[in-house]
C-alpha cells in the first residue's frame, strides 16, 4: 500500500538549504520515491500559527519503502543541511484503501 512524506518547511538560509537540494533528489530515488507536488502557493486552513513557506508530497510505494528512505544514511545526510538551513514539519501517512 502506498505512502506519503508530506512536509511543511521555511527556509532560512536558501545557500545552505541548496546543499539539501542537490543530495536529497538522490536518496529519494534510490526507494523509488515520486514528488507528486511542491510549491510556495498554497492556503494553510488550520493548525498553524504562521503559513510554512513550501510544502511538499512525496510518494513512495510502501510505508516500509518511505520510513526506510527517512532514515537511511544518504537522506541523513541531506537533512543535516536542511536542518541548517531550514525548520520541517513532516510526517509519513500510509494510504489506506
Amino acid at each position: 500500500m502506498k505512502a506519503y512524506w508530506i512536509a511543511f518547511v521555511d527556509v532560512n538560509n536558501q545557500d545552505e538549504y541548496q546543499n539539501y537540494l542537490n543530495l536529497a533528489p538522490a536518496a529519494l530515488a534510490a526507494y523509488g520515491a515520486n514528488i507528486l507536488a511542491r510549491g510556495e502557493t498554497f492556503t494553510a486552513l488550520e493548525g498553524f500559527d504562521v503559513s510554512p513557506s513550501r510544502a511538499v508530497v512525496i510518494e513512495f510505494e510502501s510505508y516500509e519503502k518511505a520510513l526506510a528512505c527517512y532514515h537511511s544514511e544518504a537522506y541523513q545526510e541531506a537533512c543535516r543541511f536542511r536542518k541548517a538551513a531550514a525548520s520541517a514539519k513532516i510526517i509519513i501517512m500510509k494510504a489506506s484503501a
